[in-house]
Parts: C-alpha cells; structure tokens; sequence
C-alpha cells in the first residue's frame, strides 16, 4: 500500500497506519513517517484546527459527539484526535474516546483517533501536530483535537490549533482556580457545558461570572475578546452558536493575516522543541547563544523555510 496515496484519496485505514507509524519509536519507521510528513507538506489545505479542552468529567467526547455530527451536516469531513492520559508505568492508556462517540464513529465523513499522551505534559502527545498534518492531507475540513485535561502545562494546544475552546461545568468554583492564571492566555472561547436539567440556573450563575472575568483579547488590536456562551451537548442546545462564533473567529483572524501568522509562530515553537527532543537542551542553548536559532526562526517566519528541512541541517 502506498500509503500518502491511499492518504490522499481519503481511506481511513492507510491513515490510521499512518498515523501509528508517526508514533512509532522504531528508527526504521520514524525515518518512513519523517518522509511521509515531508511529502504532506506539499499539500495544500484550507483545514480548521480546533482545540476541545477542559477538566475530566466536563463532557468533552459528548461535545465532540454532538459538534462533529453539526458540523458534517453542514457538508463538512472531521478528525477527531482525541489523547487520553497514559500509565506513568506502562504508559498504556484505555483510549475509550472512541467508544463514547458511537454515531460520529460510524460516519464516513468523520475519522477517529485516540492515541495516548505517553506520559507527555502539555496536553497533547509528541506526533500530534503531524497526526494533523496527515488528517488534511486526508481531505478532512475541521481538526478537532480533545485534549487530557486542562491545566497550567496544558499549554501545548495552543501551539497546534486555530481556535481552542474550553469547556467548563457550571459552577465550577475551587475545580477552576488552578487554572483561572492561564484562561485569559489559552482561550478563545469559555463554554459552560451540561447546562441542562437542574444545572441550568448554575449555569447562567457561571456563564455570568466568566464573562464578566475574560476581557482580554486573544487577536491583537482588540479585535476579538474571549468569548462566554452555553451549551447542552446531551441536548444539542448552543451548539449551533459555537460553530457561529469559530466561523467569526476564523474570519476575523484571516481578513487581518492573524491566522497564518499564528501557524508560523506555532512553526517556530516546535522548532525549538524538535530540536530540544532531538539533540538535547544543551545542544539547543549552543544554537540560540550563536544565532542560528534566531536565523531558523527568520526563515520560518519568513516563509522561507520549514521545521524539516532545517532538521536536516543541524
């Protein structure tokens, strides 16, 4: 099977094999998946990545569940990449995601993959971004990236998506504060999830506080600012709004180059952090004091170069 063609025509199981070759830790396959990456990068795709965070029991596979469903019946394919936490021992993982996603699973339009983080903070595992990278070269519209958790080392996901929500539960209180420090940096979108049954008047009470609190604006010159809303992914109630509100945020982030802006400066973080994997934090320090990273940096920036042809040359 080759698979980047089989990729490209849209069959789930090469991409799926794809994917398990990126996370493979055998030499042989990672030199197989740097060249199937490469051969990715040539193609074009006008893909959104959304980020799905929160705290575990938020309803994020639920969401997901009821998001995706909306979203392929306005004529859209969608990825899920779900990454559930590892054993700090074994780093196995259950990888259930898929099962709590019985109608999206069972779509053609949608491909599902749970992977483990392996043990990585941050959210996310090492191949994620490549994991991404090979969904839109399967064609898929929207990327949709169900993190572990949610907390102060989940930042990672920010340095992967367009647009990243966090799910919330109504009055969430002491649970939040944790986290409350990195909100306004992270977040484009605060939804307070299971707003439903008796937790609807908690909900408003908590909608309320957060958008109050969220002020500051995640694209410069204040073009947007975090926004609040609510939503029943049980119901399928405000999730409607949500694709709304992203749609705008798209909109409003390319009508001023915020968005390919934001993807080279997410470039240039996983530059430093492939070199740190690679070669070591030492070695990392000696190209910084000499410049190179800088010039790296200016390349990518620039549009010059990307993160694996510069790879090649150190």
């Amino acid at each position: 099977m080759n698979l980047l063609s089989e990729i490209k025509k849209g069959n789930k199981t090469a991409l799926a094999k794809g994917i398990t070759l990126l996370e493979s830790s055998l030499e042989s396959d990672r030199k197989l998946a740097d060249n199937l990456i490469k051969e990715c990068l040539n193609h074009k795709s006008k893909a959104i990545r959304i980020g799905i965070t929160g705290t575990p029991g938020v309803g994020k596979s639920t969401f997901i569940e009821s998001f995706g469903n909306l979203l392929i019946n306005n004529g859209l394919k969608v990825a899920v990449l779900a990454i559930d936490p590892s054993s700090a021992e074994t780093k196995g993982s259950i990888l259930g995601d898929k099962s709590r996603m019985i109608k999206l699973s069972s779509n053609k339009n949608a491909f599902i993959r749970p992977s483990s983080n392996k043990g990585e903070l941050g959210g996310i595992n090492t191949k994620t971004r490549e994991s991404i990278i090979l969904c839109e070269t399967g064609g898929y519209d929207i990327i949709l990236i169900e993190t572990v958790g949610v907390g102060q080392s989940e930042i990672s996901i920010s340095n992967i998506t367009d647009f990243l929500l966090l799910l919330i539960l109504p009055e969430s209180g002491d649970e939040l504060q944790g986290i409350k420090r990195g909100i306004n940096e992270i977040a484009d979108a605060v939804i307070v999830n299971k707003s439903d049954g008796n937790n609807i008047e908690r909900a408003k009470k908590t909608y309320l506080h957060y958008k109050n609190s969220l002020t500051l604006s995640s694209i410069p010159n204040n073009l947007w600012e975090v926004r609040t809303g609510i939503c029943s992914a049980l119901n399928n109630t405000g999730i409607n709004e949500i694709w709304k509100m992203i749609q705008e945020y798209i909109r409003k982030s390319k009508e001023h180059d915020y968005f390919n802006e934001k993807r080279r400066k997410q470039d240039v973080f996983w530059l430093s952090e492939e070199i740190k994997r690679e070669y070591g934090y030492k070695k990392y320090e000696a190209l910084k004091k000499e410049g190179i990273i800088t010039k790296y940096n200016k390349q990518i920036l620039s549009n010059d170069s990307n993160i694996y042809d510069i790879l090649k040359l150190i």
